[in-house]
């Protein structure tokens, strides 16, 4: 049975130009370090500069896999509700038909590019942003449309999911920040508790 092993990974901390920070660096030489066991055969990451900095930093770490782009993984937001849940009515202001059109038509891209089985047994790390990744948590649990919100993934935090011929997917970690020593753990999201 032909299984396609994913590891989601939201790109390393980056500064409001989109350049990785010194913590972003260690992020995500500290992923890399944690999946150089793995038999990795191809990082792939969004066209924007912070997930392919840290795609290159990941993949150096990973002893000849191919890192390459695919757009499908680029920064966006998937799905715009209706009705957004009490306390998000304010982050979907501005959203016309149009871009919430072509978030849905980036976010099924998504899915149908990477959310199946393979054709052999395929280990891929993507290298992403918060709202993709949390689509893809969202779709691999057959969640609601709207579930993708609140799913706050931290830089580098891993995620894991397997798709398997004749069979439903499988969530096997999600925001996985073992690796990364308390200081380096944030989603990035607003001041918290950092586990």
């Amino acid at each position: 049975m032909a299984t396609r092993h994913l590891y989601v990974v939201r790109h390393g901390e980056a500064d409001p130009f989109g350049e990785l920070t010194d913590a972003g660096r260690r992020q995500s030489e500290l992923l890399g370090e944690r999946l150089a066991p793995l038999p990795v055969d191809a990082v792939w990451h969004s066209p924007l500069a912070r997930a392919e900095r840290s795609a290159r930093i990941i993949g150096g770490r990973l002893g000849g896999a191919a890192v390459r782009e695919a757009a499908e993984l680029v920064d966006h937001v998937p799905y715009v509700p209706d009705e957004p849940p009490p306390g998000w009515a304010g982050f979907f202001d501005g959203y016309d038909a149009a871009e919430a059109a072509s978030g849905r038509e980036l976010a099924d891209a998504l899915v149908r590019r990477f959310a199946r089985p393979a054709d052999t047994v395929t280990h891929e790390v993507l290298v992403t942003h918060a709202y993709p990744a949390a689509w893809l948590v969202r779709h691999a649990l057959d969640a609601p449309p709207a579930r993708w919100i609140g799913l706050n993934c931290a830089n580098t935090a891993l995620t894991v999911i397997e798709y398997r011929d004749g069979a439903g997917s499988t969530v096997l970690a999600y925001n996985d920040m073992g690796h990364l020593p308390p200081e380096l753990r944030w989603t990035g999201f607003g001041p918290g508790v950092r586990p």
